[in-house]
């Protein structure tokens, strides 16, 4: 390529050689083709060398870049891509990712409208375990517009990955502005730079970058991201904090310990990174508990509390519950984030004021942080009101049964005296199993029963059903239900059976098993086994959508005959 390109875009790769192929792809198939594509690996020990090469030797405009040692981070190169760049406008791309056809075009075009630093637009993330899609913080992404510099809309804090902008060359060279070296979440510091340091940028709503997310892949491949239960991660995390810190308030931005801006870099943490490490909180030993404390809480303490009054009051207790090191208890109070559940039990000062856990709050910050009076334990209306309800014991039962031990807490004291009735819902089809059961107080605000789920009697399309489901359980006041998460024993013995169902569906293997991550629900998997699952259910699924009863009747003969 001899003429100036109008765009460069890096894409960085490190023992990729399976996936760069169809990162590489996405680029060459951009509808603005004057681009020009740097592979930058970072020393990779894998085929990647090879396969860059000859994507190279296919294609013109890509350029092919190897460090002469391996970094251990996304920084190094992209910033020796950059030293090589010849376009005005820069964009990059990691290997396991793609961009969009039009994206190129429609961010050179918003550069193109109004002479901005730099365009940033929506970001498609992708789960590879199951298809779905969605929209990396659509909320801010929404609608196009041009921010006069990020005092206009802090919020925007929340979007920092680099991958979903394209800057003016000109940009980043007047504020020498390049990668941080040596650390891990660059992309954090170099986007709250780029933010601060923006006169203005253009937001646009279309898909400029399709992420590929693999939120459960095992550890040892997990990306950096991913790595929550690594302590090192964590000191990464606060480090990153601490230099995006130093940079506001060298660079005139911090504005004190009140400053707008401020407050929204530290809400953005404690909403994005501090939530994200809270949710594995359950799942932590008390060593890690307790090194994972003593890495964030010196943090902690120099935030901005109108940071920490934004936040959920469910998130407020399990910070505070941190920086109480009251550690098992922010373990209990984590399992409910998102999700409304109730603590096990609550104390009540002389004026009345509710507060979570069994005691008043020594110090007047705690008071302040684990005061639930406002949730309107005793008094919001039936349908949402909050209740704790748990798993206590997983016992395989007779047949196809399992027998499930719960107990529900109460701390509004909503229920009326004496034994109550449940209802366990369950849905792996179309239709809900509905198995009541009875609850008996044990004493004030605590109740306990008995209930054997028989997995036989599930309602399963006739074409059967794959996949994954959670058990709810439901409570009655007159004509008004609540329905609430059922939390099950974060480790019990996994419970397996082949179930022959009923009324036509095809045999299942059915597994019972902690969900092991999120609030720690009872799981419940499907999966069709044997010939059934190659051959039948494809004939029943045809059955139950086309065709008339003599097909329908002929897949229940077909499955009957194959058990």
């Amino acid at each position: 390529m001899t003429h100036t390109p109008d765009v460069t875009v890096t894409v960085i790769v490190y023992n990729d050689a399976e996936r760069l192929p169809r990162a590489v792809a996405s680029l060459r198939r951009q509808t603005h083709a004057n681009i020009e594509i740097v592979i930058s690996d970072d020393h990779s020990t894998d085929d990647t060398p090879e396969v860059a090469r000859r994507l190279a030797a296919e294609d013109d405009r890509i350029t092919y870049l190897r460090l002469p040692e391996n970094s251990g981070g996304c920084s190094a190169p992209r910033n020796r891509a950059l030293d090589i760049a010849r376009a005005p406008f820069l964009m990059f791309l990691d290997s396991d990712d793609e961009l969009p056809e039009r994206a190129v075009e429609l961010l050179l075009a918003a550069h193109r409208d109004r002479e901005v630093d730099f365009v940033m637009g929506a970001v498609e993330r992708v789960r590879v375990d199951t298809g779905r899609t969605s929209t990396w913080m659509a909320h801010l992404v929404a609608e196009r517009r041009t921010v006069e510099g990020i005092e206009a809309e802090p919020a925007l804090f929340f979007e920092h990955l680099s991958t979903s902008k394209m800057y003016r060359r000109e940009f980043l060279d007047r504020n020498g502005l390049r990668f941080p070296e040596g650390i891990h979440y660059e992309d954090q510091l170099f986007s709250a730079q780029a933010y601060c340091l923006a006169k203005s940028f253009t937001v646009i709503p279309d898909p400029v970058y399709r992420w590929y997310i693999a939120p459960y892949e095992a550890a040892e491949s997990a990306s950096i991201s991913n790595q929550r239960h690594k302590l090192t991660n964590v000191r990464d995390r606060v480090h990153v904090q601490r230099l995006i810190d130093d940079f506001m308030e060298t660079s005139g931005h911090m504005g004190g310990r009140t400053g707008t801006l401020r407050e929204a870099k530290d809400y953005k943490f404690l909403k994005h990174d501090f939530r994200m490490y809270a949710g594995d909180l359950p799942f932590r030993d008390e060593e890690w508990l307790t090194g994972f404390a003593d890495i964030v809480n010196p943090y902690l303490a120099e935030l901005s509390p109108g940071a920490y009054a934004r936040l959920p009051r469910a998130e407020r207790v399990v910070l505070q519950l941190v920086r109480d090191n009251h550690l098992a208890e922010a373990q209990l109070a984590a399992r409910g984030l998102g999700h409304g559940v109730a603590p096990r039990e609550t104390a009540v000062d002389s004026s009345g004021r509710v507060y979570w856990g069994p005691y008043i709050p020594e110090s007047e910050r705690s008071r302040t942080e684990l005061d639930l009076t406002d949730q309107g334990l005793d008094s919001r209306p039936f349908p949402s009101a909050q209740f704790r309800h748990e798993i206590t014991r997983v016992e395989r039962g007779p047949a196809a049964t399992v027998t499930l031990a719960v107990r529900t807490y109460d701390p509004g004291l909503r229920l009326p005296v004496g034994p109550q009735v449940a209802t366990l819902l369950l849905a792996p089809g179309r239709r809900r199993m509905k198995t009541p059961f009875r609850l008996d107080p044990v004493r004030p605000g605590v109740f306990e029963g008995t209930v054997r789920l028989d997995l036989a009697a599930a309602p399963l399309p006739l074409n059967g059903f794959e996949g994954t489901r959670h058990p709810v359980l439901q409570l009655t006041s007159g004509p008004l239900r609540n329905t609430s998460l059922l939390l099950a024993p974060l480790t019990f013995p996994t419970l397996r059976a082949r179930v022959d169902y009923r009324g036509g569906a095809l045999p299942h293997e059915v597994t019972v098993e902690p969900e092991g991550r999120a609030s720690g629900r009872l799981q419940l998997r499907w999966t069709p086994v044997g010939l059934t699952s190659r051959v039948i259910r494809p004939l029943a699924r045809k059955a139950g959508t086309k065709a008339g009863p003599r097909l329908r009747k002929a897949a229940h003969l077909a499955s009957t005959l194959t058990r």
